[in-house]
């Protein structure tokens, strides 16, 4: 009987204030799926910066056998890439550095290309074939000039790579559309406070005489605040399907249908991060309508 009770004030509660609902749900959804994107692009960064290194790093190409470049004739020996690293550790504007072998450069292009093309009797290319790096990350990054110029020719030193040419402008794009997501959701995230906080006022004024009568007959706080809790609860539900819905559009229509076409270089999110973002929104939903919800009812439930 009482657990009829709660559904049927749930049901009239939704129909009594639709729009209310509606307006919460979108607002939701919004905000929600803004988030999202916030924790995808985080993580699409961090994976940019892992594969090709970030602003503040340059790398040195070592030299390896049969090299493109003619002062390479053979590959680098342990004597010459201590001189390259003693020139490194020496230079003021260097912050930290770490050599790359064959066999991780090769598990990148593994990684980043497909395991599939490096397979079989005729492989795309071999760890032998991959060189060997230096990756040194800097102080400042509008300060290379110096350790750049100290380390090309150097014997052993095939190519330097600044990597702000190469990941520089990604990673700002990236950036910017990461801040710009989580600062126009934590807008709409404000919205949906005020309209959760609305929609249940207007809800315990239209139910004012029949709260009236259940706390005269001894209903408890509880049983009268589970109708609330319960169209907090759909509200977040729906908006937390519908901004999982548009992440995994996302991701389906936008990275893997385009990006990852247009800006192959670049190792893309897959499913492992989709589902990290899907959490945080199926987190976040409850808690942004739930919370509320208990808070206020303390105060509108007073009768």
């Amino acid at each position: 009987m009482q657990l009829r009770y709660v559904f049927s004030e749930l049901g009239q509660g939704l129909r009594r204030n639709l729009s209310m609902h509606l307006a919460v749900i979108l607002t939701l959804f919004v905000s929600l799926t803004l988030v999202g994107l916030g924790v995808l692009l985080n993580t699409q960064a961090d994976r940019a910066a892992q594969q090709w290194g970030s602003e503040l790093q340059i790398t040195a190409f070592l030299c390896k056998a049969r090299d493109d470049n003619p002062a390479c004739t053979s590959e680098v020996t342990d004597a010459q890439k201590e001189r390259i690293a003693k020139v490194v550790e020496e230079n003021p504007e260097v912050a930290d550095y770490r050599f790359e072998t064959k066999e991780e450069a090769f598990a990148k292009i593994k990684e980043l290309l497909g395991a599939d093309k490096f397979e079989g009797a005729n492989p795309a290319a071999t760890a032998d074939d991959m060189p060997e790096s230096i990756w040194i990350t800097l102080k400042d990054p509008d300060q290379y000039q110096g350790i750049e110029s100290a380390i090309v020719g150097l014997d052993g030193v095939s190519t330097v790579r600044d990597q702000r040419q190469v990941v520089g402008p990604v990673l700002q794009g990236l950036d910017v559309m990461q801040k710009g997501a989580l600062l126009i959701a934590a807008f709409l995230v404000l919205a949906a406070l005020l309209l959760v906080a609305n929609t249940i006022r207007l809800a315990a004024f239209a139910r004012r005489r029949e709260i009236g009568i259940m706390r005269l007959v001894g209903a408890s706080s509880l049983y009268i605040t589970l109708p609330f809790l319960m169209e907090a609860l759909v509200t977040a539900a729906i908006s937390v399907a519908i901004a999982v819905g548009a992440l995994g559009a996302f991701m389906w229509f936008g990275v893997h249908g385009r990006l990852e076409d247009l800006v192959g270089f670049i190792p893309w999110i897959g499913l492992d991060e989709f589902w990290v973002a899907a959490v945080v929104v199926a987190i976040l939903g409850p808690v942004l309508t739930l919370l509320p919800t208990l808070v206020l009812t303390r105060k509108y439930l007073k009768v």
